[in-house]
Formats: C-alpha cells, sequence, structure tokens
C-alpha cells in the first residue's frame, strides 16, 4: 500500500465527507493506493455516525473512537500503530489543509529519500495576535531548543517513512514536536514544504493561546530527555554530588574555624549565627536528594514505560 492517512478529529461533522471526497479524488487521479485512519478523539456531534457510513461505501476508511477526549498525540499513536502504507501523511479534519498536497509530499519522501516532510503554513489565514504572532515566538524558540530547523512545527500536514512511525512513541502533547523525536531516533532526512493554508469553513478551533504554554514546556522535558533521558543520573547525580561537595566544604570550614577561634582563646561563638551554616546544610541535604533522584530515574527507565495512556471504544 502507497499511502496511510491519519486523521484526528473532534467534532468535526461538517467537514468529512467533503474531506474524504478530496482525499479520494487526488489518490486516484495519481494511481495511489491508500487508507484512511480516522480516530474521533471523544466528539459530542454526528462525526462517528458519519464515518460509520462513509465506511460501509469505502473500505479503505478504517476508523477508531476514544472513549473521550485524550488529544492529538494519543490518537496519533493508536493510528500509527496500524497503518499500513509506506508513506504515512498525517492532517487535521478541519479542512484548513489541503489533500491537493498529498502527490507532492509523497514523492518527495519515496523519490526524495526523505525521512520526513514537514507542511510550512508561510501565508496563515488565523488571528494575528492569538495564534500568528504566538506561532511564530514559538516555532524560533523550539528550533533554537530542539536545533530541527523547521520554521511550523504545529503545522498538522506532515509525511513520514512508515520506518518513522513505527520507530517512535508519540505521548502526552509530543505531537508537534514529531520531527525532533525522529531526530532523536536517528532519522536526520528531514525538510519542509511550505503548503497551502485557508480558514476553517466550518466549526470553531479547538486549540487555544494555552496550548503555546504547554508546548514551551513540552519542549524544555524534550531537550531534557533528549540529553539525559538515558542516563538521568549523569545530571541529577552530577549536579547533586557537586552541591553536596559545596555544602560538606562549607560546614567543614565553618568547623576549623570554630576550632581556630577556640585554639586562641575565643568562647561564645556559635556556628549556627553564621548564615553559612544554613546554606552549607541546605546544599548538602539538597545535593543528596538530587543524587537519589537520579538514582531512582536510572531504575525507572530500565522498566517498559508504557505511553498508551486512552481507551478505545471501537475500532472499525
Amino acid at each position: 500500500m502507497n499511502l496511510s492517512i491519519v486523521i484526528p478529529l473532534l467534532n468535526e461533522e461538517d467537514s468529512l465527507e467533503e474531506l474524504f471526497s478530496r482525499i479520494d479524488n487526488v489518490c486516484k487521479s495519481n494511481s495511489l493506493s491508500y487508507e484512511i485512519w480516522f480516530v474521533d478523539d471523544g466528539s459530542t456531534d454526528l462525526s462517528w455516525s458519519i464515518i460509520e457510513n462513509m465506511k460501509v461505501q469505502y473500505p479503505q476508511i478504517h476508523a477508531i473512537k476514544f472513549s473521550r477526549n485524550y488529544g492529538k498525540s494519543q490518537a496519533l499513536h493508536a493510528a500509527f500503530e496500524r497503518t499500513n502504507g509506506d508513506v504515512v501523511i498525517t492532517m487535521d479534519a478541519d479542512l484548513q489543509d489541503f489533500p491537493e498536497e498529498i502527490p507532492e509530499l509523497y514523492k518527495m519522501v519515496t523519490e526524495d529519500n526523505y525521512d520526513i516532510v514537514s507542511g510550512w503554513k508561510k501565508k496563515r489565514f488565523d488571528n494575528v495576535m492569538t495564534k500568528n504572532v504566538p506561532s511564530k515566538l514559538f516555532n524560533a524558540a523550539a528550533r533554537k531548543v530542539s536545533g530541527v530547523e523547521l520554521h511550523d512545527f504545529n503545522c498538522g500536514l506532515k509525511a513520514y517513512k512508515k520506518q518513522v512511525v513505527k520507530s517512535i512513541d508519540v505521548y502526552g502533547d509530543m505531537h508537534r514536536y514529531i520531527p525532533v523525536l525522529a531526530a532523536n531516533a536517528g532519522f536526520r532526512r528531514i525538510t519542509e514544504k511550505e503548503v497551502q493554508h485557508q480558514a476553517r469553513p466550518y466549526g470553531t478551533s479547538k486549540f487555544g493561546t494555552e496550548r503555546f504554554i504547554r508546548g514551551f514546556l513540552d519542549l524544555v522535558t524534550l531537550w531534557f530527555v533528549s540529553r539525559f533521558g538515558g542516563r538521568p543520573m549523569h545530571f541529577f547525580g552530577a549536579v547533586g554530588t557537586l552541591m553536596f561537595i559545596f555544602g560538606f566544604l562549607s560546614a567543614l570550614w565553618l568547623g576549623i574555624s570554630k576550632l581556630i577561634d577556640v585554639s586562641k582563646g575565643i568562647y561564645g561563638h556559635l556556628i549556627t549565627n553564621n548564615p553559612w551554616f544554613f546554606i552549607a546544610l541546605t546544599m548538602m541535604i539538597m545535593g543528596t536528594l538530587l543524587f537519589v533522584a537520579g538514582f531512582l530515574g536510572e531504575m525507572i527507565i530500565r522498566t517498559n514505560r508504557e505511553h498508551k495512556n486512552y481507551n478505545i471504544d471501537e475500532v472499525i
């Protein structure tokens, strides 16, 4: 099979039939065999009923229904486990992404041998202050921290080699950082393609400005995990050891100064009156705790972490 198209959705009843029709026309006109995986992320409208009706007519449609809203990353994770196409394309269900981009994305993966082709909505039709400006700032920070040179990490339209989606683990809110996860896994042929964008013809956006705050926190997490996730003791142990040594040397200096004073016949000078005593004590305690945290981290990563934190009601 040439293509697997993964489409997470939440309350998109108005756009689903038009979206499928356009995808079907594009794939047929380019002689691409394909399957579609819709992931209903807890819709409360008629989205699932529409998908069920389309499934009766079109066997290339598959769908996963979550018991409630779990988020885009979980939706992608559930679909990635089931895809069969040589190339996997993700896109949003709101018709802001153009299915007509699919053939060129497919060609860039199969003929140009890219591991990932990420869409770049260079000209956006979103609110300037609530989406465009925060998005530019967020993407600039993501490029700086991750080292992956993409202009639009948040674009839902992306194409992947099958090996990429089968090798990475998408969890939490990490869907926007799949290129970074892939780069950390050794897939370095990552590029971007300028894609068309339009205002939503139906419905309302499911993401607010708070996604940029969550995205920044996820970026910090990803930076730390990519560098110290395999050996947390290298970070916590090193910092903890340095803090303990600093605190211990400070306490030792206080003790020696006390003995020197006593040898000179100076009495009544209490170590606890010196603020360095409390600094030294705090540093030793924090250093010990960080060292223990590093040790526990080493133990935890030796267990099999399971990120499948969602419940599936139905798969068709």
